[in-house]
């Protein structure tokens, strides 16, 4: 030891330490690193810390680390930071509420004590590489601390850490690390292959190399393995493990040899993967580099470590890191990050992480970092682009930890011009420009694409830095920012105008012209623009500065496109204006303007802030050329038009897609909303009547509404039908465009609103459409920088919420107050969306018995910058247009105007009128309201033409009876000018009267019409009871025969049922009740041909659906069986496996099932009906249970007790025995009932069935064999009918199960299809001996038989406690049969099933005694005693009564389908312990059964008791507990936890991609990856589909963590995804996370997935999904 710590120690003597630790360095590395092909990491780490680790520690503390590092950490103070770096996957938190902005996040620990959890938060999974902002006061509002980092009132005072350390030790601190780091930084940005820096010459050189292979993100998985597997000849498990390695780590050698063995495998490896693209990137290098870099790795891992223990190791560290060379050559920090792409992934994560926990975790260093990381960030970008590895990986991810950070942001656009660097790398790297300079995104190449993409991180980083607005501005950042606004506004003129498009005439357009970069790059920068205008609002200088930028900037894009243009003049109404000739339809126009969209927002500032008031000299408002403003918009807003029309359809989708996305709700606030702004500025600064006459020329309709005679000018004229046609839409959209421009008022700025006034507007609009849940709104509203809506603070105003039921979601619906403010033509509905809005409220006022009028609302005044436009509703322009499309109105011709036209028209002067009416009301005395519609509405037209006023022409329309729908809104007008009028003519007392006078009017108006509108229903019920009674007139004898046939029916289910006074009803043994022979007649689904159901007639089957399952299994571990040799005879009581029969219900005809497809019994099928899916295995449902005939039942008394049949039977068990010894050669029992019957045996019996129902019998026997076992089907095989039996006891236990979960009656409560499904299956099970070979079934009865009777005969017979009695008893009930058919004993069937069921029922009473908790076996003298003192008799009895009942209800069942006894009454309710026992033929009190003591003792000595007893195998207790599915945590987070800590259990600790929950045993499972692919039946499979066949026998229910979905899976092809039961407060589920809001589980959702798994509906649920969505049936679900 002594002489280890002088080796340690020696370090601190040295004189040159950086030679002396490189000569160790280059001594021991090559020695520990990189030995052999594989590497061995345990190893390698224990000699890496012995020999290299340890002398750096003790050189650095100066003594034993130990206790070095331990004081370092005592003397060290807490960091109020967080840190805590997130793993992938792993939930982060986000508070709604109180975050910066939404890159600010918790770890769940900080969440969890913090402020924040009661607030609205979000939650998300990490990708990985961000770090927790507990405890950084920039990052919170409020609460930036969780309880464990606030920080101690004492420490407030920030002192330097390094105060606490000794200037010895700082000096060694620094020559350690920076000889430590630099080494690191050498070996990582070293890049010879060959050798190595010097120092580090290794002393003996060998001739070992590594044939290293680079992560790239252009080949695929498959690329990889496949060349590997060329290459290196490796076997694919070996090559998947390889490409796994490469992926992750970013790097792996795939071969150890010589240079010329692993130069090789290089030239295969680019050989082949250069074909389709660039080739993997492969080094052959020098062992001895690669154990160097290897160990660069663990060294900065090292450091990391290291200055974890202190605050002061970890300042020192960022010190040596950031300094600069001698000669002010790079610091070593900017060496690592300018090589960032040359290196490979392992090593880029390895030293981000340390650069996060050092230099971002220090305040002040990461202040220098941030000036760094700018200084050289045109650089780290240009390599970014270049480099093909995802922004995760690259050192230009971190930009989000630095800008994010106000101070530091701001500070960086001050000092380093940020914003304007960013800016400027952006633009320079979109160099394709047209002549114009403005960007061109045609013809883009694959390459181009990508760079592209990858080039918009970098708006990512200025929406970083502008995400916080200033609320201080010095005169610094102010003229920073207008320099970044410069520079930005040169990113915007070049794309002003770009992608312009012309119409195509004539022919279709060739190809579709690239679209989606240009609105890509608009949709990136639409918050951008936005928290520019905001940056600019919240400072006067800057606006008004930021304003004259644009405007120039807009002058100069237009100087560019006037040229050409000749000027016009347009006149009408006695007005004349100058303008210049341009068509939309003719010339080019773009859809992009973001110029003049900067502009309009601008502009709405000035008025919002009302600098335009209060400077009006300082603005250049006096330069504004309005018409000039308006131009551009105005031509996108006709071609957003026009295309409506039809006009542009020769232009393809790429037009149609462009609008799509104008309108949308992620483009349309910088774009269509900006537009619309931009003509209301334009027309507030003009004459109305010249707006209006320039819109007319844009639309191209100037020359039809400016003709003298425009009013009759359809009525000569016959133009061309589409013309006419696009000629009245787009009038239509001219008429709602000015409806827009006048009444879109609810942008704070135009009109007199608040914010919220637009968001509250916007919602009740959509719930206008219909009520919609909380994610459809959320879509619905544009969302901000931080993607928040602002929905949540004004819903509860407009709206109330809707709880969802089991299914479904919650929905807000509108309050009925808010009806009022609806706008039929609100500027964001579509088409489709105003239809469904007009169709709704009408009916809405139809339920509400008013008029269906929907007039339009009343609007809050403009501001006074805007104050103008409503002027343009009394203009005598539009005075002339409403005139004349009235004038078409009342006289129409043959399609040349529209009714929707008429509506807007109507809708244009309610406006107006409203309009007055407000003005009227608020104006008060002295000033004179100037606006005055009425007046103009009731004037004539000016000689010579004489026209109408428009009042006479809605008067004359009010009559018309072509437009009985407007009818309601005419009236509404009318009505409204008249109050208008004696508002104007008021005088004080007068005004009183006339008010309520029309209030009453009014209501006897509605009283009118309420009544016309009941004299109507009534007149139209008459009518149709009329008509009915003249159709059962004419098919009077179609309804006496239904008629009878109810009575009929009613009549003899009467005469069936038996009445109470008779003896009780029985299900077995001789007191049976006989119920009378029914006919039954069915109707085959397929053919629809009525059948009656004889044993001898057609067979008829009911479609079923054999499943293995586990649904009931109590012991999953159960290795699965050998198919070959498993012998199914008993089933053991943990029942591990069953085989689960279902049925759709369907009966069909034998041969019409066959016909649908015998032979693909894989496929589920969807009947003609379309009644659901099923699955072709076809159960007989012919056979009917007759009493027996053959022998005449003997009367009750003289049949024999049990100890009497007990001899009998042996007898002729014997018989039989002796009988089947005569048939075979010696051979082994098991496998004897191959033997075929010679001929006298066979005479014994009588098959009466006819061939195609033994047909059918065997089809179905072979199916559940084949299904069960999971074997090609055999119907030879012995085993055939044991599975039938097993099948139908399988199926009955579950059924009984499902009752008692549900809570339900034993009778009476199933749905049909399960009903019918029992009783054929027990029927058929009785049937099915009679398609086996006879002797065989014999066989299956005798051992049966030994088992509860034991047989010397009989070999093997299990232990009472290793059989499952209902199996027993079904099969041995069943199997009867065919020893009852040979018996010539006179035994009726009745007293042996009679004998049987309480010879068993005594048996599962011993089991249940057996195994109770209190019974514990006690071995005295070598006897066991089977029942020692228990605490009470009665105690005792109810154990017995309550493990006995499962048994016994389910031998009710099986026995009333089998017997066909229909139930007492009592048992369809509360159950009845009497009642079921009288059913059952047994005593009420069972230990009456108990008679062979000679019985008792052989079950109990069985040595198989003793061994299971005594731990020798499952135990199982009765009554079996019901399996449920796991127990899922309340909260989502709490399973987002426990998958971000799971790690693939195949690849070393790597985290898994997709961990998913099994619900049914609770195992974490990597699904959907290579790593963890096993092979099942010589197949690939996923982890999921591979836990399925050993958990659920082929069947699944999962949970996918971080996609929050249920997955279902059945076998290895089908699948489909589920709802989850998870539901977060607005009662929606969040497949994929996408939405964030918290989680929780809804219990009655999860019960109901627990209820299709325990019903076996899985696979039923699986095949309707796929029918209704055919996208999945294309999943390849085997590799989940």
């Amino acid at each position: 030891n002594a002489s280890k710590m002088e080796g340690n120690t020696k370090w601190l003597q040295v004189t040159d330490l950086y030679k002396e630790v490189y000569h160790h360095l280059a001594r021991y590395v090559a020695k520990i690193y990189c030995l052999g092909p594989n590497l061995n990491p345990q190893s390698e780490d224990l000699l890496a810390q012995m020999l290299l680790q340890a002398p750096l520690e003790w050189y650095l503390c100066g003594e034993d680390p130990s206790t070095g590092l331990a004081k370092l950490e005592q003397n060290n103070q807490p960091s109020q930071l967080c840190g805590h770096v997130f793993k992938v996957g792993e939930p982060t938190y986000s508070c709604r509420e109180c975050a910066a902005d939404p890159t600010c996040v918790l770890c769940m620990q900080c969440f969890l004590g913090s402020v924040h959890k009661e607030h609205r938060y979000r939650m998300t999974t990490s990708g990985g590489g961000g770090f927790c902002d507990c405890g950084d006061t920039e990052a919170w509002k409020k609460g930036p601390y969780c309880q464990k980092h606030e920080p101690n009132i004492s420490d407030s005072c920030q002192e330097d850490p390094l105060a606490h350390l000794s200037t010895d030790m700082i000096a060694r601190c620094y020559n350690v690390f920076s000889i430590v780091l630099k080494y690191a930084v050498d070996m990582l940005t070293w890049d010879k292959e060959d050798e190595l820096p010097p120092g580090l010459e290794p002393p003996d050189r060998s001739d070992t190399y590594y044939c290293m292979l680079f992560n790239d993100e252009v080949h695929t998985y498959e690329q990889v393995i496949y060349t590997l597997q060329k290459a290196v000849n490796c076997t694919q498990k070996e090559a998947v493990s390889f490409a796994t390695t490469v992926d992750r780590d970013g790097r792996k050698s795939v071969r150890f040899g010589n240079f010329a063995f692993c130069e090789l495998a290089k030239s295969v490896i680019v050989r082949n993967t250069s074909r389709q693209s660039k080739p993997l990137r492969v080094q052959v290098m020098h062992s001895s580099v690669v154990a160097h870099q290897c160990f660069a790795l663990k060294a900065l891992h090292w450091l990391g470590h290291v200055i974890g223990y202190s605050d002061a190791l970890r300042r020192i560290l960022c010190q040596v890191g950031l300094e600069r060379g001698p000669a002010g050559e790079n610091s070593l920090v900017d060496t690592l990050m300018l090589c960032d792409s040359k290196m490979w992934k392992g090593a880029r994560n390895v030293y981000h992480q340390l650069f996060m926990s050092s230099l971002l975790m220090d305040l002040k260093y990461k202040k220098l970092f941030a000036i760094q990381f700018a200084k050289n960030y045109e650089r780290l970008q240009s390599d970014y682009v270049k480099d093909d590895h995802d922004r995760e990986f690259s050192v230009t991810d971190l930009s989000v930890q630095m800008f994010t950070v106000p101070s530091l942001a701001r500070m960086l656009i001050t000092e380093e011009n940020l914003m304007t660097t960013i800016i400027r790398t952006f633009v320079d790297h979109l160099r394709h420009r047209d002549l114009q300079g403005r960007f061109q995104f045609e013809r883009y190449t694959a390459q181009q694409a990508f760079k592209f993409r990858r080039v918009q991180s970098l708006i990512g980083d200025l929406k970083y830095v502008l995400i916080s607005r200033p609320t201080e501005w010095s005169d610094q950042l102010r003229e920073k920012f207008l320099e970044g606004l410069d520079t930005f506004l040169e990113l915007l003129k070049c794309m002003q105008g770009m992608d312009p498009v012309v119409r195509q005439v004539g022919q279709h357009i060739e190809m579709e012209p690239e679209w989606e970069a240009a609105f890509t790059l608009q949709m990136k920068l639409t918050h951008i623009i936005s928290m520019i205008q905001e940056w600019c609002a919240s400072d006067e200088r800057v606006l008004i500065e930021a304003y004259k930028k644009c405007l120039t900037a807009l002058t100069h894009c237009h100087s560019g496109f006037t040229d050409g243009e000749q000027p016009i003049t347009l006149s009408m109404c006695g007005h004349s204006v100058d303008t210049i000739r341009y068509c939309v339809s003719q010339e080019k126009v773009s859809i992009h303007l973001p110029v003049s969209r900067l502009l309009a927002g601008l502009h709405v500032l000035l008025s919002k802030i009302e600098v335009a008031y209060r400077f009006p000299e300082q603005l250049p408002l006096s330069e504004l050329s309005p018409p000039m403003l308006i131009e551009h918009p105005l031509r996108c807003l006709v071609l957003c038009a026009q295309v409506h029309a039809g006009m542009w359809r020769r232009n393809g989708f790429s037009l149609v897609n462009q609008i799509y996305y104008y309108h949308n709700v992620k483009c349309r606030v910088e774009m269509f909303d900006k537009d619309l702004i931009m003509l209301q500025a334009g027309a507030s600064m003009m004459d109305p009547n010249h707006f209006l006459m320039i819109v007319l020329s844009r639309f191209e309709l100037y020359h039809i509404f400016s003709s003298a005679d425009c009013r009759k000018r359809y009525n000569r004229e016959n133009t061309n039908k589409d013309v006419v046609q696009q000629n009245n839409t787009l009038t239509e959209e001219m008429l709602h465009l000015i409806m827009m421009v006048v009444g879109e008022r609810f942008e704070a700025g135009v009109g007199q609103v608040e914010g919220c006034d637009e968001i509250k507007r916007e919602i009740l609009h959509q719930l206008c459409i219909r009520p919609m849940a909380h994610s459809e709104l959320v879509k619905a509203l544009p969302e901000n920088e931080n993607k928040e809506t602002g929905m949540e603070k004004v819903i509860d105003c407009v709206a109330s919420f809707k709880k969802p039921g089991v299914t479904g979601r919650g929905l807000y619906e509108l309050r009925p107050e808010c009806a009022k403010q609806f706008n039929l033509y609100f500027h964001h509905y579509s088409r489709a969306d105003q239809s469904k809005a007009e169709e709704a409220q009408r009916k809405l006022k139809r339920q509400n018995g008013e008029d269906t009028a929907l007039p339009p609302p009343v609007l809050p005044p403009f501001c006074p910058l805007f104050a103008s436009l409503v002027n343009i509703l009394q203009c005598d322009v539009l005075l002339g247009m409403l005139g004349a499309v009235l004038q078409w109105a009342v006289e129409p011709s043959a399609g040349h105007w529209s009714e929707s036209m008429l509506q807007r028209v109507l809708h244009l002067i309610g406006m107006a009128l409203l309009e007055e009416q407000q003005q009227l009301e608020n104006s008060s005395e002295d000033n004179d309201v100037y606006f005055n519609f009425t007046l103009k509405m009731s004037r004539p037209g000016e000689a010579p033409s004489n026209t109408a006023s428009v009042l006479a022409l809605l008067e004359n329309l009010q009559n018309a009876p072509h437009l009985e729908v407007h009818k309601d809104m005419i009236r509404w007008i009318l009505k409204k000018v008249s109050s208008i009028k004696t508002i104007r003519e008021r005088s004080a007392s007068t005004s009183t009267v006339t008010a309520s006078g029309t209030c009453d009017k009014d209501r006897a108006e509605r009283k009118r019409k309420a009544e016309m509108a009941r004299l109507r229903r009534e007149k139209i019920m008459a009518q149709m009871s009329e008509m009915q009674r003249h159709f059962i007139n004419e098919n009077k004898e179609l309804f006496q025969q239904s008629l009878e046939e109810l009575d009929a029916s009613t009549s003899t289910s009467l005469e069936h049922s038996p009445t109470l006074s008779d003896a009780a009803l029985a299900c077995v043994g001789p007191r049976r009740s006989h119920p009378g022979e029914k006919r039954q007649v069915v109707t085959c689904i397929l053919c629809q041909e009525e059948q009656e159901i004889r044993a001898d007639g057609k067979a008829m089957v009911l479609a079923a659906f054999v499943q293995r399952s586990t649904v009931m299994s109590k012991n999953r571990k159960r290795p699965p069986h050998d198919p070959k040799r498993y012998d199914p005879l008993f089933m053991h009581p943990d029942l591990s496996f069953g085989t689960h029969t279902g049925s759709c219900g369907h009966i069909m005809h034998s041969h019409c099932w066959q016909s649908i497809g015998l032979h693909e019994s894989k496929k589920l099928y969807l009947f003609p009906n379309g009644q659901g899916l099923c699955h072709p295995d076809p159960i007989c449902i012919n056979i009917t249970f007759r009493p027996s005939t053959d022998s005449l039942p003997l009367s009750s008394c003289e049949q024999p007790g049990l100890g009497q049949w007990l001899k009998t039977s042996g007898q002729q068990i014997k018989a039989m025995h002796s009988a089947h010894r005569k048939l075979q050669p010696v051979s082994d029992l098991e496998m004897s009932y191959h033997v075929d019957l010679p001929v006298p045996l066979l005479t014994l019996f009588r098959n009466p069935y006819s061939s195609t129902i033994k047909e059918m019998l065997t089809t179905f026997g072979t199916a559940t064999y084949k299904v069960g076992l999971k074997v090609h089907p055999n119907e030879q095989d012995p085993r055939v009918p044991i599975m039938c039996w097993g099948s139908c006891a399988y199926t009955i236990q579950s059924i009984e199960r499902l009752l008692v979960d549900e809570k339900k009656p034993l009778f009476g409560s199933l749905p049909c299809r399960q009903d019918d499904c029992l009783s054929s299956l027990a029927r058929f099970g009785s049937a099915c001996w009679t398609a086996a070979c006879q002797p065989t079934v014999q066989g299956h009865f005798i051992r049966l038989l030994a088992a509860l009777i034991p047989d010397p005969q009989v070999e093997a017979s299990p232990c009472i406690l290793d059989v499952d009695m209902l199996h027993l008893l079904v099969s041995v009930v069943l199997s009867y049969g065919s020893v009852h058919s040979q018996d010539s004993s006179g035994l009726s069937m009745d007293a042996v099933q009679l004998h049987l069921f309480h010879l068993i029922t005594v048996a599962h009473m011993v089991q249940i005694l057996l195994t109770s908790e209190e019974v514990t076996m006690e071995q005295e003298s070598g006897e066991a005693d089977s029942l020692p003192e228990v605490g009470s008799g009665w105690h005792l009895w109810r154990c017995v009564k309550t493990g006995i009942l499962p048994y016994l209800r389910g031998a009710a069942l099986f026995f009333h389908h089998l017997n066909g006894v229909p139930a007492p009454p009592e048992l369809h309710g509360k159950y009845n312990w009497e009642v079921l026992c009288g059913y059952l033929s047994l005593p009420s009190n069972l230990l009456q059964l108990f008679h062979s003591q000679q019985v008792l003792l052989e079950w109990c000595t069985h040595p198989g008791v003793q061994q299971t007893l005594q731990g020798g195998g499952v135990l199982v207790s009765f009554p079996r507990e019901s399996n449920s599915l796991i127990d899922l945590p309340d909260d989502y987070s709490a399973l987002i936890n426990q998958a971000s800590s799971f790690t693939c259990p195949k690849s070393g600790g790597d985290k898994s991609r997709a961990p998913t929950l099994c619900l049914v045993c609770g195992s974490m499972l990597c699904s959907q990856s290579y790593c963890c692919q096993t092979e099942l039946e010589g197949e690939d499979v996923g982890a999921c589909t591979a836990h399925t066949f050993a958990c659920g026998a082929g069947v699944g229910i999962f949970l996918r963590v971080r996609e929050s979905q249920v997955l279902f899976l059945a076998g290895k092809t089908k699948g489909c995804f589920y709802a989850p039961p998870y539901l977060d407060d607005y009662g929606e589920t969040d497949q994929g996370l996408r939405r964030g809001n918290p989680l929780h589980l809804c219990h009655e959702r999860y019960r109901k997935i627990q209820k299709l798994w325990r019903q076996h509906s899985i696979t039923e649920e699986i095949g309707h999904a796929q029918e209704a969505n055919q996208t999945l049936v294309g999943i390849d679900w085997q590799h989940l």
